[in-house]
């Protein structure tokens, strides 16, 4: 499978130049990382295009980043990069090994330490974003420290351990939701951030994921964060800021999946957003891998989503819906959109196949 067929569609808040999109602005230190590009992009034997969704972001917003891919037997996703065994994409410049999977549970899968420990021998750093931190597997960090190499694990949260106040700051907030995980919340996320600073607005992107996190070098991974805390780390992600200043919050996890339903409520409390835009693959019916929970009607999920923000925003809204229409002609995605944007009312676009310029500053104005 190519990467232009893959379902799944994340930048966070330092001073960071980044590229031709310009630079990061912050107002307090974050979680900064050294995550040792170039990268050779690890895919392992995964089958799922969703789960190759930490890959497919780097690739997608970093690309000068990644020298190759490292596949192995069994693997069906094919980011079109050459295939390079670890030593091949030393030889060619890459530092580090990126583990570009995200599987549920963050695990890492036994069948893949043999090229874990192949890479660090190979001269690579190995940078992951699982849940399973590479510095707790027996043996890697003898590997790494007698190859003066790295293991960054960036799913690691910030020391901050406090409890939300729940007080409203100032600036303004844009959060991206979702009726399922890997819908585009991130892409949704990085256009309207790219759109706005683009035209001058005062916009900060914050990310919670490790994929954006890998893309920037900072953030804060909201789903390592212990519960009580979460809502607080969230309000130390997006601090007071000036009236017009927006913050633009990757979303994480969606308010109707069994399993990562508690990650979506703790990030929408703690951010306090304004606006939300609502994230939707047309084409699914069901949360990925939980076929029994149907994914509601759009208007359904409006509705949900309003009423659970707010608790601390009184004020928030869903603003529009972003469709990720991948695998879908601009044609057809024209048409669903138009469908949507009647029937809730709300400007709906595909964020990767329609301009939205004039839309995002019509949406915070």
């Amino acid at each position: 499978m190519s990467i232009n067929s893959l379902a799944g569609r994340g930048l966070a808040a330092r001073s960071f130049n980044f590229g031709p999109f310009g630079s990061f602005q912050t107002r307090r230190p974050k979680m900064v990382l050294d995550v040792h590009p170039p990268h050779l992009l690890f895919l392992g034997d995964i089958k799922n295009p969703l789960d190759a969704k930490t890959a497919m972001g780097v690739l997608e917003w970093r690309p000068e980043h990644c020298i190759g891919q490292f596949r192995l037997p069994g693997c069906e996703i094919d980011l079109g990069l050459p295939d390079l065994s670890p030593a091949e994409a030393f030889e060619a410049g890459a530092k580090s090994l990126l583990i570009g999977v995200a599987p549920l549970g963050g695990e890492i899968a036994p069948e893949w330490m043999e090229s874990i420990r192949l890479s660090l021998a190979s001269g690579l750093s190995v940078v992951s974003g699982l849940h399973q931190k590479l510095t707790a597997v027996n043996g890697l960090k003898s590997i790494a420290d007698a190859e003066k190499v790295a293991l960054v694990d960036v799913r690691m949260p910030p020391n901050v351990h406090r409890i939300a106040s729940g007080k409203k700051r100032t600036g303004k907030r844009l959060l991206t939701v979702g009726t399922d995980c890997c819908v585009g919340k991130k892409y949704t996320a990085l256009a309207v951030w790219k759109a706005l600073a683009k035209q001058g607005v005062d916009v900060t992107f914050r990310a919670t994921g490790q994929t954006g996190i890998m893309i920037s070098g900072s953030g804060i991974p909201v789903d390592a964060v212990v519960s009580d805390f979460l809502p607080g780390a969230c309000e130390y992600l997006t601090p007071n800021a000036g009236e017009n200043h927006w913050d633009i919050i990757e979303g994480q996890g969606s308010l109707f999946h069994p399993a990562y339903a508690a990650v979506t409520l703790g990030l929408m409390h703690g951010s306090q957003p304004d606006l939300m835009l609502l994230c939707h693959d047309p084409n699914r019916t069901a949360i990925d891998g939980f076929e029994s929970f149907p994914i509601p009607a759009i208007s359904d999920s409006i509705r949900c989503y309003e009423e659970a923000a707010r608790l601390t925003n009184p004020v928030a809204r869903v603003a529009g819906i972003s469709l990720n229409t991948a695998g879908i002609n601009k044609a057809q995605s024209d048409r669903i959109c138009a469908e949507v944007a009647e029937s809730t009312g709300l400007p709906c676009f595909d964020p990767l196949k329609n301009a939205i310029d004039a839309l995002v500053l019509d949406l915070i104005s």
